[in-house]
């Protein structure tokens, strides 16, 4: 399998969301997408930093219990490998998506200060 670990888990919480999970370093690289990700270059998606996941929570699908964090319904929403084409570390990683929905070269490019990204297509020359 050429290509590190992506996915996105639809994620019935306190509120709809989208996860975004990227292989980096040993662990899941996550942010919390509040609307459904977008093919459409013209569309970009809030993505706020959250915790790195182990890597085997990747492709989990399942309840998460009342009071434990995270609660709700979660399946996989999306999930292949992407390649990191461009990369400042904390700020800025462009990738090449390779999934079942998504595909093609995505941005996350990180807003000063805080844990605000912004995710959204790469227009395609």
């Amino acid at each position: 399998m050429k290509g590190k670990i992506y996915s996105i888990q639809e994620h019935h919480a306190s509120h709809l969301h989208w996860d975004l999970r990227l292989e980096m370093g040993g662990m899941l690289k996550s942010w919390a997408i509040p609307k459904e990700p977008s093919k459409d270059p013209k569309v970009k998606r809030l993505a706020v930093a959250v915790e790195d996941h182990p890597l085997n929570y990747a492709f989990f699908e399942g309840e998460i219990p009342e009071g434990l964090y995270g609660a709700g319904k979660v399946k996989v929403w999306d999930k292949g490998t992407y390649e990191m084409l461009e990369q400042e570390t904390g700020k800025k990683y462009i990738i090449s998506i390779k999934g079942k929905k998504l595909k093609g070269n995505y941005c996350l490019i990180k807003f000063k200060p805080g844990k605000n990204w912004l995710f959204f297509k790469k227009k395609e020359n």
